[in-house]
């Protein structure tokens, strides 16, 4: 866990699936009361309706299937990436520049091993690669083959964070087949499902804030910007 600030980060959960132009205002709104000393830092726990969005790399080419599900420009990093219902969203709104400094890279970093320690719980070895940014499993049949299941994708506006990370836990992995997700065409997606898995959504928020406050640090139940419910905590043999 980093040893920078000892200050409890809100922790809230949205019940029901949020649009991406809604909960885009609303990550923008909380990270400019942050910057301004006006509200605290939060992690925000959400599903999307099916969607694909392009971040600021994003090849027009990696759009394969453009009328599938509405495409929604990003001022995140990374490119083309799909959200939708079995999805996990965690929008991080931290105060990165407090905790990281200029380190934007260590940022990500923290991200990734947040993922992989939450993955642990559930049996399954994330690992990272160079020159692609999110959490990667390897085929034990076949090393050679790996496959994604979960993306980063962040931007950072006057020392504050804001997007976040999405972990698959059941979506319906044939979604992907309309983009090239992450512009990376060599390796394939995977979620907690296809590798047999646990997938109730309260178990991977329970391993997603025990991860984190290892990671991060302490964490209170927050309200959620849209559609309230509070996130339950950690379980002490998490």
């Amino acid at each position: 866990m980093m040893d920078f600030d000892r200050r409890e980060i809100g922790w809230a959960a949205s019940e029901t699936p949020i649009s991406y132009p809604a909960a885009v205002s609303a990550m923008e709104a909380r990270a400019a009361e942050i910057h301004a000393g006006a509200a605290s830092e939060l992690v925000w726990l959400l599903e999307h309706p099916p969607l694909y969005t392009a971040g600021t790399s994003a090849n027009p080419a990696d759009l394969k299937a453009p009328d599938r599900f509405p495409v929604f420009q990003s001022g995140r990093g990374g490119q083309y990436t799909y959200h939708g219902p079995g999805q996990r969203i965690a929008y991080v709104m931290l105060d990165v520049k407090s905790r990281f400094g200029a380190d934007v890279r260590a940022f990500v970093a923290a991200l990734e091993r947040w993922l992989i320690d939450a993955l642990a719980a559930f049996g399954v070895k994330g690992v990272v690669r160079p020159g692609r940014v999110g959490v990667w499993v390897i085929d034990e049949a076949d090393p050679s083959k790996e496959a994604k299941i979960a993306a980063v994708g962040i931007r950072i506006r006057r020392g504050v964070s804001f997007h976040g990370v999405s972990l698959n836990v059941d979506p319906d992995l044939t979604h992907y087949g309309g983009i090239v997700p992450c512009g990376i065409s060599d390796h394939g997606v995977t979620s907690l499902a296809a590798l047999g898995r646990e997938t109730a959504m309260k178990s991977v928020d329970s391993a997603l804030r025990a991860a984190f406050e290892r990671q991060f640090g302490p964490t209170a139940l927050a309200r959620a910007p849209i559609g309230d419910a509070l996130a339950p905590a950690p379980t002490s043999n998490s």
